[in-house]
């Protein structure tokens, strides 16, 4: 059992977006991913963005909650979408007001004897804001446990989920650190194939992230902030990372993708 999983924030409609709409849907024409996470993606009215560049041949899940322009988070599948889930994180007491929620699919993939969960996992953005991030880890880590039944064979969580590799929350995800006493360990797929490569996702290597309306980033350094993860059994994850990349890193003739690099992995599982 085969497929290649992405995640890439799409970055809306900003920023000359007829000409990275042609970068993207050329990128993705050769990635051919099977699942694939994504953010800020538009879908209003009679347009889906996630269909503009991904194309026909996708099953697409879109997040119900989504800003006024029509901004949220989707998830296209090669294959049909078995069953799809929400979960909600929350406020933080005392109560801040911000709410998250997590889209996620179960898709039964060819070769496997159980169906795949992805999960597209949205955070607080702001630098300050670890605290709130560490509240929706533990919340949507928890409720995914909970779903988890014999038909669902593999667990795969993506997004852009703004902290680097060494913050709490991704310390959590990764099995490094327990939150009020609960634990989980999920696979960094980047980490698998380059333990020693800061693999920056959000970098002014990338003009986007610094210009523009992302003025605010003008002092970023760069972090890695996007990640696939594949979740562990007792002994090690369930899907093998067969090789991990970044994509959308470098521009086409000038332009950018989005203000992201995104993230893309061939994992394998036992069942092939």
């Amino acid at each position: 059992m085969r497929m290649r999983v992405a995640t890439l924030n799409l970055f809306g409609l900003r920023e000359d977006w007829p000409a990275r709409r042609e970068v993207l849907r050329a990128g993705f024409a050769r990635l051919r991913p099977d699942l694939v996470s994504l953010q800020e993606v538009v879908r209003r009215g009679d347009y889906d963005q996630a269909v503009d560049v991904l194309g026909e041949d996708y099953h697409v899940a879109h997040h119900a909650r989504r800003l006024p322009d029509g901004q949220g988070d989707s998830i296209a599948s090669r294959w049909p979408i078995h069953t799809t889930h929400r979960f909600d994180v929350p406020a933080r007491p005392p109560a801040t007001g911000l709410l998250s929620s997590a889209l996620a699919v179960e898709v039964a993939v060819p070769g496997s004897r159980g169906r795949v969960l992805l999960v597209n996992h949205p955070t607080a953005f702001a630098l300050g804001q670890e605290a709130e991030r560490e509240w929706q880890a533990a919340a949507v880590a928890a409720q995914i446990e909970a779903v988890l039944v014999a038909e669902t064979a593999h667990v795969i969580v993506g997004g852009d989920m703004n902290a680097a590799p060494d913050a709490t929350s991704m310390r959590f995800w990764t099995g490094r650190h327990a939150l009020d006493g609960f634990s989980v360990c999920y696979r960094d797929a980047w980490a698998v194939h380059h333990p020693v490569d800061a693999g920056h996702t959000f970098t002014p290597e990338n003009t986007l992230t610094t210009t523009g309306e992302h003025g605010l980033w003008a002092s970023e350094l760069g972090r890695r902030i996007d990640y696939i993860l594949v979740r562990c059994t007792d002994y090690g994850p369930s899907l093998d990372v067969t090789a991990s990349r970044r994509i959308f890193d470098t521009p086409v003739d000038g332009v950018w993708a989005s203000d992201h690099f995104g993230v893309a992995a061939d994992l394998s599982g036992p069942d092939s």
